[in-house]
């Protein structure tokens, strides 16, 4: 009697802890927008206790988007993106299922305290026409995910668009067509100093810049993600950002958690909906609430933050979401004449080790880049705006090409880049030389988002500390992003990356890709 009494004392103990005492859980796999970083450990303490083992990837919005759209579709088990906007736009043979959404966050602008408060924005109403006031008279410049790679950014862009409209109940076709929209929208977007595809990325910039003494005014982000920026920065001892929500609409993130069925049995089915159950009961729902966001017909919130306007209670005007098909132009229209133009040195190593499939590969990878009616596919097609320069190297800089947006223009490029052979050593750093070079002496260039690309598959001379050295005596501090080819040893173009405020990209497996990736950050 002992016995069996000891053996249900323990089976109870194991049940209250949610544990599976009879064996091994499914391998679980989520892939997720950067936002859910701070909510993974609440996921993987679920894991635990059914003793599974449950794996996360972090994509930008796009990403998983092209995935669910793709033949092949998702790898993983689970999409988690920031909202259902995407997951209806993309997934058109309807793989994911039981979409629920976990919790809700508006995107909204923190403003830097003290330059919110010399343009007059506490304590009152602050609409999309003074944001635009700001920018056009230089007093406002910000941080913003690219609208055809982010949610945030996209739902910004949305919200501008919305209210350049009259704030109309829904955006039509026939609305994008209007120049005087257009316009305000265009003059909107000029006020962007850098960019990413990653929301999660672009608030640690801040963080990170702030740290080094580079102070932005403002950023595009999510409200729950403001909050985590500014525990950041409290704990740096720099001023928080105040949150503006525009009084005219913002677009609001559902968080949406889907299943996507790969024929691996019942099991997997129903650990998604034990997950689904444990994240929507009412003590994690409180744990989710404390990170900032937002539990939809619910009394838990996180603690309001008066200093700097943060309240997640606070009633925000929603703009209603356009259809998909709507959404999709609207996202054609920013990426190909309104948003920011860029001005982009691409660093192309054709040492002698890209010899064969290196060569091959980065040939597609710039016929993919450079071919409007490709690059549009996954929206990251040139304007006839941006400034495209082109720059192979070996040993040293072979050539320098340069050209405009325009179809024509990169047609030319892609012929001089067809001519090029494998050979020779690898000096990236006379390549990024040159690059600076040519950025310092555009006209207008506070007008560009500049950024240099170096894409190679081997370790340079070590000329860094001259690069840098020059680059620090350069204004604008451009940054230089790294994309790596093959088992390319990453750490110069890690070190570079790090101290021009920038990231590398993988090409190993996907040159173009990666190029891609990269677009959404300039």
């Amino acid at each position: 009697m002992r016995a069996l009494l000891s053996g249900l004392a323990l089976l109870a103990v194991v049940a209250l802890a949610g544990c599976n005492p009879f064996g091994k859980g499914p391998d679980f796999s989520i892939v997720s927008g950067s936002e859910n970083t701070v909510l993974q450990p609440i996921v993987e303490e679920f894991c635990k206790q059914k003793n599974a083992s449950c794996t996360f990837k972090y994509e930008g919005t796009l990403d998983i988007g092209l995935a669910l759209q793709s033949d092949e579709g998702v790898e993983q088990d689970a999409v988690w993106p920031a909202s259902s906007v995407w997951v209806d736009m993309f997934d058109t043979k309807r793989r994911v299922k039981s979409l629920t959404s976990i919790a809700q966050t508006p995107v909204v602008l923190g403003v830097r305290k003290s330059k919110a408060e010399q343009l007059g924005w506490i304590g009152r109403d602050v609409f999309m026409k003074d944001i635009l006031a700001a920018v056009e008279n230089g007093s406002l410049k910000f941080l913003m995910t690219s609208a055809t790679q982010s949610n945030s950014g996209a739902s910004a862009y949305l919200a501008m668009l919305s209210s350049a409209l009259g704030n109309k109940p829904v955006i039509e076709p026939g609305d994008l067509d209007d120049k005087g929209v257009q316009e305000s929208v265009r003059s909107l977007l000029s006020g962007v100093v850098r960019s990413s595809g990653s929301s999660g990325w672009l608030a640690d910039l801040y963080v990170e810049s702030a740290g080094k003494g580079t102070v932005y005014d403002a950023m595009w982000n999510y409200e729950a993600v403001l909050k985590e920026t500014n525990d950041k920065l409290a704990a740096l001892s720099q001023e928080p950002l105040y949150a503006i929500y525009p009084a005219d609409g913002v677009a609001l993130a559902d968080s949406p958690l889907g299943f996507v069925d790969h024929g691996r049995g019942p099991e997997v089915q129903a650990f998604f909906s034990d997950l689904l159950a444990y994240l929507r009961s009412a003590p994690v729902q409180q744990r989710i609430a404390d990170t900032g966001r937002r539990i939809p017909l619910s009394n838990v919130a996180a603690k309001p933050e008066p200093g700097w306007n943060f309240d997640p209670t606070r009633l925000v005007t929603a703009i209603r979401m356009p259809e998909p098909d709507v959404i999709r132009q609207a996202l054609t229209l920013y990426q190909a004449a309104l948003r920011k133009p860029s001005l982009t040195a691409l660093c192309l190593d054709f040492s002698g080790s890209m010899q064969g499939d290196g060569e091959d590969q980065l040939q597609r990878a710039m016929r993919f880049l450079l071919t409007p009616d490709e690059a549009s596919k996954v929206l990251v097609q040139w304007s006839p705006a941006d400034q495209i320069i082109v720059i192979p190297f070996d040993g040293s800089v072979r050539n320098t090409f340069m050209a405009s947006g325009n179809p024509l223009e990169q047609q030319g490029l892609l012929n001089e880049i067809s001519r090029q052979k494998a050979d020779g050593g690898t000096n990236m750093y006379a390549c990024a030389e040159r690059a600076l070079q040519q950025i310092a002496r555009t006209d207008r260039l506070s007008t560009y988002l500049p950024a240099i690309v170096i894409m190679t598959d081997g370790r340079s001379d070590d000329l860094s500390r001259s690069f840098m050295s020059k680059w620090n005596a350069t204004e604008p501090h451009v940054p230089v992003f790294g994309i790596t080819f093959g088992d390319a040893d990453k750490t110069q173009l890690d070190s570079l990356a790090k101290q021009t405020s920038a990231r590398v990209f993988d090409g190993g497996s996907n040159l173009a890709t990666a190029f891609r990736t990269a677009r959404g950050y300039n």
